[in-house]
């Protein structure tokens, strides 16, 4: 893991097209903004580990032999 330390309105570079930067320090919270390609999917951990539950749960809910059932002829 990479640690830095940054101050309000400075950021971090993530390759050459994702920007992160501090927007707001109050008490023991900071706000972040972050400037990323649409193409680049950004979620709150907790909001994507819910997806990749809900992911894995649509994916094991039609059994592998009842897919061709689902496709027209």
């Amino acid at each position: 893991m990479l640690v830095l330390t940054r101050k309000e309105n400075e950021s971090i570079m993530i390759g050459n097209d994702i920007e992160v930067k501090v927007l707001d320090l109050k008490d023991n919270q900071v706000k972040l903004g972050i400037v990323a390609p649409r193409s680049v999917a950004v979620h709150r951990r907790e909001v994507y580990l819910a997806i990749q539950a809900e992911n894995a749960q649509a994916a094991s809910a039609v059994p592998i032999d009842g897919i061709s059932k689902l496709i027209p002829r």
